[in-house]
């Protein structure tokens, strides 16, 4: 067998539980009952770590997804510009549509919560890919709202009519507004979808609201660490 072939095989992973066991770490005045659990817990968390891994595989391997329509937005200086302007240098775009509709008198909590989790992290972000916060509000309403919120590095867009929102489940028949999370990968002079994230209602465990696997909202991840939990009645407010 050449050395290009054994370089290309799949490195053999040792069991989850074997990493487990061979930590070190140990924490102030533990019992052994703690350990064990403690240990048991982390060959969990491990097997996890990889399931995410395997996923993020899976998801780069996508094939090309559809293309996007000639949609059009409104920057914050009115200037109308095509979804594929928002790529700026890069060839993939993430953007994220909040639930911040002309017809709300405020956003949706939960969009605020998740669009303040990308605020800081936005610079980082941004060296690899672009990001682009859109709404159906117009971008000086966004913006008021950024700026009560100490945002400072996001960038926000105008969808140019309802079409955008429709044609992705952001918008229903009735009116109903829900967030979308969309990668984007330039093709050309065109957009074309690499991944959007599809949980809802339909695909929700019993007992537990929709969300994504990995969860992005760090909000709810630092909760999942707490002896609480998530709660199944806690949401975030704009104000406490």
């Amino acid at each position: 067998m050449s050395d290009t072939a054994t370089q290309a095989r799949p490195q053999a992973l040792p069991p989850a539980s074997a990493l487990a066991q061979a930590s070190k770490t140990r924490q102030p005045n533990e019992s052994a009952d703690y350990r064990r659990a403690r240990t048991a817990l982390l060959a969990e968390e491990i097997a996890l770590r990889r399931q995410i891994q395997r996923v993020a595989e899976q998801r780069r391997a996508l094939p090309p997804g559809g293309e996007a329509k000639a949609y059009r937005l409104l920057d914050e200086k009115g200037k109308e510009i095509g979804l594929t302007d928002l790529f700026g240098r890069h060839d993939t775009l993430f953007t994220y549509f909040w639930m911040f509709g002309p017809e709300r008198t405020r956003p949706c909590p939960m969009c605020t919560s998740f669009v303040g989790s990308l605020d800081i992290p936005a610079p980082d972000i941004e060296q690899r890919l672009a990001l682009a916060i859109v709404g159906r509000s117009p971008v000086e309403r966004q913006l008021a709202v950024a700026r009560d919120r100490g945002w400072s590095h996001l960038k926000f867009y105008q969808i140019v009519g309802d079409d955008f929102a429709r044609d992705y489940g952001g918008l229903s028949a009735d009116g109903d507004e829900g967030a979308m999370v969309h990668i984007w990968k330039r093709d050309g002079d065109k957009a074309r979808l690499f991944w959007a994230a599809e949980g809802g209602s339909e695909t929700a465990d019993p007992g537990f609201d929709p969300h994504l696997a990995p969860d992005p909202t760090p909000l709810w991840n630092i909760l999942d660490w707490t002896p609480e939990g998530r709660g199944k009645d806690w949401y975030p407010k704009l104000d406490y």
